[in-house]
């Protein structure tokens, strides 16, 4: 399965090849990615692995990066 692949510190993008954060570990069904990107506004946040398309050098998402930085959720700060 894809999740086995997917490391800390892998760049995550979305299906338009654009940046959506940064994994800092597995959590469940889910990848939380780091608070210290520029995207995340200091806070981790959630992507569920069923977003999940592709893992190779990146993890690459099936969604557009703005439509899953627009559905992701964000963690307490």
């Amino acid at each position: 399965m894809l999740h086995n692949d997917i490391q800390a510190h892998m760049d995550v993008v979305g299906a338009d090849d654009l940046p959506v954060g940064t994994v800092d570990r597995l959590d469940g069904d889910h990848i939380m990615l780091a608070r210290t990107g520029p995207e995340a506004g200091g806070r981790h946040h959630l992507v569920p692995l069923a977003w999940v398309e592709e893992v190779d050098d990146k993890v690459r998402l099936s969604l557009l990066s703005d439509d899953a930085m627009a559905q992701w959720q964000a963690t307490e700060p």
